[in-house]
């Protein structure tokens, strides 16, 4: 990874204050609503400290701390002689985190050309960490699927003679240590990973940096989950852009500059080194099991594995059958909830299966060799796939968002509801709202909702029922099978209007007008609410008040919870006192 020069005001290696733009406020203090957080199940104190202030947040904005990309770069940046002084020997180790694929691998590729120029063993290393994956939310489902996909990466790695070591590490403070010592156990000093984003795995990897180096260890990560690595679009000021269309626009000039940012690497090809003289014991290494608190019921592992069957070539398949197929009527047809109108590639790019530079290259070349003009069904599933990525450009700059804060810190400050019915009728799909019920359902039994009932569902919760959003937001990464945090942060502070989304707060969903436009036959809705399939016409959007209510209450469908006219006027009071009152 080639460090950045950094534009932030000094901070210690722990980011410290040094020098505080700030003035002598104690960034240290909680958040005056952190208990409360803490209760209601937003903040792990098991993992984490209480929420931080608002001001802290502002901190992270003006330099006063330092970003956890810059921690890393930083961390290269210091050890760069060093590093370059390190010379092969008897193995190299590229480490498996979230890209868990052998086609277009970055760091893979790179690994695998290390060993090559060598003549030298390949080794493969996955640490699976119970900690993260409660830390982190990770739902059961995305465990299976990750487990699933091991096992088939596994097999296509040893048809290469490329062993794939796997174990769990329960401390996940171990970590660190525990992938030096399998390093010199190997008598390898090369060390290869694909960075991740989030504030935890950036600052594991500043300390994995460092602490290869004491080890004559060299430790190289890539850019690899993003098509064009954050930092690389900004504005002509030099900022990070906070809305998506100039973002987007800057990102398609970037590309269509830089095409090397769309070229796809090479799978790697057989190992380099007789891995299977030198570590034969590597190969019997079998696929971790899921830690107890994220284990599916057999039941559960049948139907979903047949609904998303493991590893990269079900993804390239289903993007070819996608791009071939449906994506003519895309453009039209996405936002209708009925129906598969959508490539449900999401599962894949969260687990690492399919790489966000391989769908758009794909659909670059279907849509001959343009990026914005075209097909629109291509053109606009390009956009969509790169709304995963500005998501995780204002991750890295504004790191706070992954510290259970939103981009706009004010509205931290709002008066939320902490009610556990509510939310608990919302999770079972009890509300009396048709729509945002048949959503919650399918989440409940798919483990993965359309995009358009996320925000439906997101506004209903944040707005009608004026539930703080950030218990939502766990909801769904608890339960989703793509839960991927940067994307799922950005449609919950899209819904809740605490984002990056420049319209204002006023912006409230009507679930009912919703259900009209995406779903207006009702075929979603009494898919997923069986109490409501006897219901024809208009009536199935709202049971109760357009004369379908006996069949309703019969077969023991709620009434609506709340009056959403209502319920509008007063998350318009609260949200606009929070704004006027500022950070």
């Amino acid at each position: 990874m080639a460090p950045q020069k950094r534009k932030t005001a000094g901070t210690g290696s722990n980011g410290t204050t040094q020098t505080s733009k700030r003035g002598k406020l104690d960034l240290s203090r909680p958040h005056p609503n952190a208990q409360q957080s803490e209760d209601f199940g937003i903040v792990l104190r098991e993992f984490y400290p209480p929420e931080m202030s608002n001001e802290r947040c502002l901190a992270y904005n003006d330099g006063t701390l330092e970003r956890p990309i810059e921690t890393l770069q930083r961390a290269y940046a210091e050890t760069a002689d060093q590093r370059r002084a390190i010379n092969a020997s008897s193995a190299v180790v590229h480490w498996f985190k979230s890209d868990l694929r052998l086609h277009d691998n970055r760091a893979l590729q790179m690994a695998h050309q290390t060993a090559k120029e060598h003549n030298i063993p390949l080794i493969g290393l996955y640490i699976l960490s119970p900690q993260d994956l409660t830390a982190h939310l990770s739902s059961p489902a995305r465990v299976d699927l990750t487990l699933r996909t091991l096992d088939q990466v596994k097999r296509d790695l040893s048809e290469l003679d490329i062993p794939l070591y796997m174990e769990t590490q329960e401390l996940r403070k171990n970590i660190p240590r525990r992938i030096v010592d399998l390093c010199q156990q190997w008598g390898a000093n090369h060390l290869y990973a694909n960075l991740e984003y989030e504030v935890d795995e950036l600052r594991l990897e500043a300390k994995l940096v460092r602490l290869c180096v004491k080890n004559g260890i060299k430790f190289e990560t890539a850019h690899d989950a993003c098509v064009v690595p954050p930092g690389q679009v900004a504005s002509q000021q030099g900022k990070q852009y906070a809305v998506y269309s100039p973002w987007y626009r800057a990102w398609l000039a970037h590309l269509n500059k830089n095409r090397d940012c769309l070229e796809l690497s090479e799978e790697p090809g057989p190992n380099p080194g007789d891995a299977r003289k030198h570590f034969k014991e590597l190969f019997d290494s079998e696929v971790p099991e899921a830690p107890e608190n994220k284990q599916l019921s057999e039941e559960e592992k049948k139907y979903l594995g047949q609904l998303y069957p493991a590893g990269e070539h079900e993804a390239l398949r289903r993007l070819e059958v996608f791009l071939e197929e449906k994506v003519r009527d895309y453009a039209d047809a996405r936002n209708m909830v009925c129906g598969q109108t959508t490539s449900i590639l999401s599962p894949y790019f969260a687990s690492g299966s399919l790489s966000a530079r391989m769908a758009v290259e794909h659909a670059r070349k279907v849509n001959k060799g343009s990026l914005q003009h075209g097909d629109p069904g291509l053109v606009h599933w390009i956009s969509e796939v790169a709304w995963r990525e500005f998501y995780k450009h204002v991750l890295v700059h504004w790191p706070f968002i992954c510290m259970n804060k939103c981009f706009k810190p004010e509205f931290t400050n709002l008066e939320w509801e902490y009610d556990e019915d509510k939310f608990k009728a919302w999770c079972q799909g009890k509300t009396g709202f048709p729509i945002v019920d048949a959503a919650m359902r399918q989440v409940k039994q798919d483990k993965w909702m359309h995009n358009r009932t996320r925000m439906v569902v997101a506004s209903f919760l944040s707005k009608d029922l004026l539930i703080d959003w950030r218990r939502g937001e766990r909801y769904f990464m608890e339960n989703l099978i793509d839960g991927d945090f940067a994307s799922n942060h950005g449609g919950w502070g899209f819904g809740s209007s605490t984002g990056v989304d420049p319209q204002p707060y006023f912006r409230i969903f009507n679930p009912l007008r919703q259900s009209e436009r995406f779903d207006p036959d009702g075929e979603y809705i009494r898919k997923w609410v069986p109490e409501l399939r006897g219901i024809k016409g208009p009536a199935i959007h709202e049971p109760y008040a357009r004369g379908a209510g006996a069949i309703a209450e019969k077969n023991g469908y709620p009434r609506p919870m709340v009056d959403h006219s209502k319920s509008r006027g007063q998350a318009l009071d609260r949200y606009k006192r929070a704004s006027e009152n500022g950070p």
